[in-house]
């Protein structure tokens, strides 16, 4: 197959000439970790967003306590904020909170909303459930500390980015099945949702899956999350039968991306079952394109992004 390079945005080309990952197998994951954290920039003062940034852990009565970053704005309201559960990408077997900080600090100082991000446990050495259940006890810590952190339970988001935003979708699966913990509105950006994808069996358009994340990629991923256990929803969100009830949600996605026809059909499922869903779609950009922030795209990104999270927590 010739190369999608021409279909980019001039402004993104660069993501096409250097990728930062050419391969990821069990010899070098480390490697490939290890090397991201070394590429990550140093931590944000929060001061000068007027955040105060915790470090706090989570215990759960099944399982290590949870390591999250938490994000509260200094300014005090008379009446009570909404709060967002950011959960960040990697394909469930990379990344960490901090890989997102200055996201959420913008975001929480433009909105002046709460934002717990979660420090999941990563996937081969940490497989289903266990991802999931740190994001669900995260969930659960919002809302039982609701009250020191003039937090409105009504108005409790969630949402991320890649594997992130299916943690997201699963999260919204299994807080609506068991019924205790209430979420208004669940924010997926381009979300890796679906684990068939990039496979033999469903190999998609040829159009999508040359950048940044691909079809080995994936396959490689979603083999190391789920393993030997059954490929069943909530942890695999696109094998889900039954969308009813889930939160109103805002679906992105991108031309390019290997994930872009999935995250098409979860929108389209989420629609038929009357749930309100927003599906944004952009053109000529790929997986991780918001890296080159000064980019047309990933600065209407911003704007997009923050302009559906705050419609959908009612700020």
């Amino acid at each position: 197959m010739s190369s999608t390079k021409h279909l980019l945005h001039p402004e993104l080309q660069v993501m096409a000439e250097a990728p930062i990952i050419t391969e990821i197998n069990d010899n070098n994951l480390k490697i490939v970790r290890k090397t991201l954290d070394d590429q990550r920039p140093p931590l944000v003062n929060p001061e000068s967003y007027k955040i105060k940034r915790d470090e706090i852990l989570i215990s759960q009565d099944e399982g290590p306590d949870v390591r999250c970053l938490l994000y509260v704005p200094e300014n005090k309201q008379a009446s009570k904020r909404a709060a967002y559960l950011h959960i960040h990408g990697g394909g469930y077997i990379l990344g960490s909170p901090e890989g997102s900080d200055l996201q959420n600090l913008v975001t929480a100082s433009k909105l002046g909303i709460v934002i717990i991000s979660v420090d999941y446990r990563l996937a081969p050495e940490n497989p289903i459930p266990a991802p999931l259940d740190d994001c669900y006890a995260a969930l659960a810590w919002l809302h039982e500390n609701s009250e020191s952190l003039s937090i409105d339970k009504s108005r409790i988001g969630i949402g991320g980015e890649s594997a992130g935003g299916g943690l997201a979708a699963s999260l919204a699966i299994k807080a609506r099945d068991l019924g205790q913990y209430n979420i208004c509105y669940q924010s997926l950006t381009y979300p890796m949702l679906d684990d068939t994808t990039g496979t033999d069996e469903n190999p998609g358009d040829p159009l999508v899956g040359e950048f940044v994340w691909t079809r080995e990629f994936n396959k490689y991923a979603w083999n190391c999350y789920l393993q030997g256990s059954k490929r069943e929803a909530p942890q695999v969100p696109s094998r889900l039968e039954k969308f009813d009830d889930l939160p109103p949600s805002w679906m992105f996605t991108v031309s390019l991306d290997l994930f872009r026809d999935e995250n098409i059909n979860y929108a389209h499922e989420l629609m038929r079952a009357g749930v309100s869903c927003d599906l944004v779609v952009y053109p000529g950009a790929c997986h991780a394109f918001q890296q080159i922030e000064t980019s047309e795209l990933a600065i209407r990104y911003q704007e997009d992004f923050l302009n559906a999270l705050r419609r959908g927590l009612k700020v």
